[in-house]
């Protein structure tokens, strides 16, 4: 039987997935740039909302280039 919190993740493996500090995840969740739940005193991210975050997400510091559609 599954666990109720098998498809979240934690603040400090989704920093490690993302390779970025675990307080620069933080900030995006504070600037809503990634949904988060607050459960117990910890942030828990959805697996799911994770990949789809980590397939646009470039953790280089600085502007980023404009994407072109052409």
């Amino acid at each position: 039987m599954p666990e109720p919190f098998d498809d979240y993740l934690d603040l400090a493996e989704c920093a490690r997935e993302l390779g970025i500090h675990s307080q620069s995840l933080r900030r995006l969740i504070k600037q809503k740039k990634i949904p988060a739940t607050l459960f117990g005193g910890k942030y828990l991210i959805k697996r799911e909302t994770l990949e789809m975050f980590k397939s646009n997400y470039d953790p280089r510091p600085g502007r980023k280039p404009l994407r072109r559609l052409l």
